[in-house]
């Protein structure tokens, strides 16, 4: 399975976005550019949550997301909401991996609306990355707010969670793709 992208186009307003954008993703890739070049808008087209003005898109079934925003449920612990979303994942295997991104027994026990910043970053890439059904893989820029350390073992899970499922994972950060080892696709500034 490939995520096919063909002559996209998408504008708002008086500023176009995306050009003539094609594009065929078919094992996990970064897509990097400028602020405003279109990485976001993209992956809302991918997600069906806006329509492009032109331009088509097959093969982006059943994906996960990870959005710019965390979008974790605060009532629930980073396991429970890996699990809510995880079609079939355990709590057993939630949190064997939440400990492997550095959480310890009692940031486990936190509900999500108490963890810091770079936490639930980790906790909602993970709920992507662990979804059992998840076809396709979009993550809107995973890794803001994690130190060093943490893109590290971040980049790490990406590379071993994702698989070879066709991926778009939205970065500023080069040293953090250079560590996922994908290919890259630059976008350049948009007109």
């Amino acid at each position: 399975m490939s995520i096919v992208i063909r002559d996209l186009c998408k504008r708002f307003g008086e500023k176009t976005v995306l050009r003539d954008f094609s594009w065929t993703v078919d094992r996990p890739m970064v897509l990097m550019g400028p602020s405003g070049c279109g990485k976001t808008t993209l992956l809302r087209i991918l997600m069906g949550l806006e329509t492009p003005d032109s331009g088509t898109v097959t093969g982006a079934a059943a994906p996960a997301a990870v959005f710019q925003e965390d979008r974790l449920c605060p009532q629930l612990t980073a396991a429970g909401n890996l699990v809510l979303a995880g079609h079939g994942l355990t709590q057993a295997e939630a949190e064997r991996e939440l400990r492997a991104l550095g959480f310890a027994d009692a940031e486990l026990a936190l509900p999500a609306g108490r963890l810091s910043g770079g936490q639930k970053r980790r906790a909602a890439l993970l709920r992507a990355l662990l979804c059992k059904d998840a076809q396709t893989l979009l993550m809107d820029e995973p890794f803001t707010g994690m130190d060093a350390e943490l893109v590290g073992q971040a980049a790490a899970a990406a590379v071993r969670l994702a698989g070879s499922r066709p991926a778009i994972l939205v970065t500023h950060d080069g040293a953090a793709a250079e560590l996922l080892g994908w290919p890259v696709r630059r976008l350049t500034e948009c007109k």
